[in-house]
């Protein structure tokens, strides 16, 4: 009971003397003319208005902070967007002058032609590796028939062996199947260009005395009646002594199989019009 007392005296003691504090603070002014209390006071609100600004900023900037990377990575996305339409855009132009190139090219090459051509366009290939065919986006309707070569700037590609209405079916000279009356530009040396199924050609029934080498040109000899005569068919890529009286020879292909996208049909027989001047 005794300790209570003493404790709420000390209590009571300790409250009065900070009120003493408290009022003589407020009386006595500092050398501004401001009282002391307020001087006090202010400093402990100051710091904690401090810290309340501090947080309330942090907090502020990081919602900013936010906001901005958000910003930043739509302005991101955006950008990248852009970037790949662009190029797409780029990928299509670039196409479309490709084909303009070729185009200008084919034509510049059928200008020059002394036989009558039909343009037409490859919108197939044959599905099959054995029979090497392409198909052509004419057919009867504009005056294509069986038979009829089919070449390019290049080179020889085929002939005709199949019409309808809209399309045709051209033999590829690649093909096992076909073959092409041809002689070594060169020396003048006849023979048959084979095709095997694969890129490379041969030329057999050359005489195993004739001139020939490697880089010989060849060129359609006219004798088919298909093939107008002066069309390069490819080069000799080697010889050989062969077995028999004939010289085995692979010819490269001048035209690349692969990349056939235009092309040109002869409409003219070759016994009317020879083309010794075509490439």
């Amino acid at each position: 009971m005794a300790t209570d007392i003493r404790q709420r005296t000390a209590v009571l003691f300790v409250a009065v003397m900070l009120a003493q504090i408290l009022l003589i603070s407020a009386q006595v002014n500092s050398k501004a003319g401001v009282p002391l209390l307020e001087v006090a006071t202010f400093g402990a609100f100051s710091e904690i208005q401090r810290a309340a600004a501090s947080l309330t900023g942090g907090v502020r900037h990081a919602w900013e902070g936010y906001f901005d990377l958000r910003g930043v990575r739509a302005e991101n996305e955006q950008l990248k967007r852009q970037l790949s339409e662009l190029q797409v855009q780029v990928q299509q132009e670039r196409a479309v002058a490709g084909r303009a190139h070729e185009l200008e090219g084919l034509l510049g090459f059928q200008q020059k032609l002394d036989v009558k051509t039909v343009a037409a366009a490859v919108i197939g290939a044959g599905p099959s590796p054995d029979f090497r065919t392409v198909t052509l986006d004419k057919g009867k309707g504009a005056g294509l028939r069986q038979n009829m070569a089919v070449i390019a700037p290049t080179g020889v590609v085929g002939r005709i062996v199949i019409t309808t209405g809209r399309a045709s079916k051209v033999q590829l000279l690649v093909d096992r199947n076909a073959a092409v009356g041809a002689l070594i530009e060169r020396s003048r040396a006849q023979g048959l260009v084979l095709g095997g199924g694969d890129e490379v050609l041969r030329m057999e029934y050359v005489s195993g005395v004739a001139d020939v080498k490697a880089g010989d040109s060849i060129v359609t000899s006219g004798i088919d009646g298909i093939y107008p005569k002066g069309f390069v068919i490819g080069k000799v890529e080697s010889v050989d002594r062969g077995s028999g009286i004939y010289k085995a020879i692979r010819v490269q292909p001048a035209v690349d199989f692969h990349r056939l996208e235009e092309v040109l049909v002869v409409a003219t027989t070759p016994q009317a019009g020879p083309a010794e001047g075509a490439p």
